[in-house]
This record gives C-alpha cells, structure tokens and sequence, in this order.
C-alpha cells in the first residue's frame, strides 16, 4: 500500500516533504526543486494538495500545487503512487508550470 507522507526524490535531484495527510485527504508540505528556468537563487516552497481517499486504494490518485518562492510561478502535479516489484512506493505524476507573463498577447508562452 502506497502512502504519501513522507521525504520523495526525483531522479533530477529534486526532492519534497508531505506531511500527514489528513482525513479528508487533504495534505501539505515542502518542494526543493533541483531544476529552474529562472536565474533566481531555489528556495525550498510550500505545496498544497489532495489524496483521493475513496475505499482507502492502495494505490491512490493524488494533485498538489507548488507556489514557487522564487519565482513568479506556480506549478501543479497529478499523480498516482504504486508499489513496483520490489516493494518501494513510486509516485508517477505530470505536472504544467505556469509562469506570470506581463500581457496576453505572450499567453501562449506562459504554460510549459
């Protein structure tokens, strides 16, 4: 069975702290990207999100929000957390970056 909480790593170097999900689902925590477009100094920034916590699924779906404390963008992950053939917990996400952009003529530049 998959759980969220916890200290996760991506195989960039990035690395994120959930904290105890409550029993709505609902959790928050910590994101230390390892990875930026930016030229700003990474600082550690907080993240909001939301288990699926319907039946209790061993592997449930999940989203969270990371609000970038250096930079003028926010970024969403989805997700599902599985068990591979070893027994350690994998979380498979996507995630879209949007970063601020000063008109709505540059819109289409905004999202990655």
């Amino acid at each position: 069975q998959c759980v969220l909480t916890g200290r996760w790593m991506n195989e960039l170097g990035s690395n994120m702290t959930i904290l105890a999900v409550n029993g709505k689902g609902e959790f928050s925590g910590l994101y230390h990207t390892a990875v930026t477009a930016t030229m700003n100094e990474i600082q550690v920034s907080p993240l909001q999100g939301s288990q699926h916590r319907t039946n209790q699924k061993s592997h449930p779906t999940f989203g969270f929000t990371v609000n970038w404390s250096f930079s003028d963008s926010v970024t969403v992950f989805t997700g599902q957390c599985f068990v591979d053939d070893e027994g350690n917990e994998v979380l498979k996400t996507m995630w879209l970056l949007r970063s601020q952009v000063d008109d709505i003529k540059n819109d289409w530049k905004a999202t990655r």
